[in-house]
């Protein structure tokens, strides 16, 4: 039987953020999966990192592992960015798994959540970042075509507020569990050989009501103000953007109404 050599990508979510252990430290959906396949993991995921970080660095470093799978999680970060290019991310992304799958590599990949409805944005801002996102995920549902990834569509279930940590950008422990459970079920039904899948429910304490108020008041708050030199000069720009959109977009009969 051929050991797994499992290589995980990505950014802070696959690197473990909001599946703290009670002795401290982050475990994440990647290991979970792990755990259950049994093999060997090389999480070269960092938090903040973006798809041309995955590319320039994270890569190398998988593909020196010869991995037998990999995992492509990454492109959040750059919907919430000024520079947002879906033409240039595209050619990252597609370029990093068709050179993990030339060396031999089984690819995961995912389409997205929207960072619109997870934060719980007025329509505004919701309405264009959704168009990033979705211009993203057309991009990995094409990817996933050509290469023949293992698939999944992470949006559908991960609206649920159980499904997120206090911060509301990472997944919580069953969050995690959940991209853990479906990243397995989709390896199985793809025929690759499966133990068991990650279960479903939480092991360790969730937080109280007064812990995500503190964690706000701490720590979230000063995340807002690290990413207000790029984050909210691009949102103030959207929101412009959105409003002059809209009128275009009433039809003849919709004009009449309003007027």
């Amino acid at each position: 039987m051929v050991m797994i050599r499992f290589a995980a990508l990505g950014d802070s979510v696959t690197s473990g953020y909001g599946d703290p252990m009670p002795g401290g430290g982050w475990r994440g959906w990647a290991v979970l999966l792990a755990e259950t396949l049994g093999c060997e993991l090389h999480n070269l995921a960092v938090s903040g990192a973006r798809i041309g970080d995955v590319a320039d660095r994270q890569l190398p470093v998988a593909l020196d592992l010869r991995p037998t799978h990999a995992s492509v999680l990454v492109g959040m970060n750059d919907t919430l960015r000024g520079d947002f290019d879906p033409a240039a991310l595209g050619y990252r992304l597609t370029d990093t798994v068709e050179r993990l799958t030339a060396g031999g590599a089984t690819v995961m990949t995912a389409r997205l959540p929207d960072p619109g409805r997870m934060f719980g944005l007025p329509g505004a801002i919701a309405r264009p970042l959704g168009r990033r996102m979705e211009a993203l995920n057309e991009v990995l549902d094409r990817i996933a075509v050509d290469y023949r990834t293992i698939h999944v569509d992470l949006a559908g279930s991960a609206y649920q507020r159980t499904h997120w940590s206090v911060d509301r950008l990472h997944p919580s422990e069953r969050g995690h569990r959940l991209l853990a459970h479906r990243f397995a079920l989709a390896m199985r039904d793809a025929g690759h050989p499966v133990p068991a899948l990650p279960g479903l429910e939480a092991t360790n304490p969730e937080p109280t009501a007064a812990q995500r108020v503190w964690w706000m008041a701490t720590q979230g708050n000063r995340w807002l103000l690290r990413r207000s030199t790029d984050l909210f000069p691009a949102l103030a720009r959207m929101v412009v953007d959105e409003m002059r959109r809209r009128p275009a977009e009433i039809s003849a009969p919709e004009v009449r109404n309003l007027r």
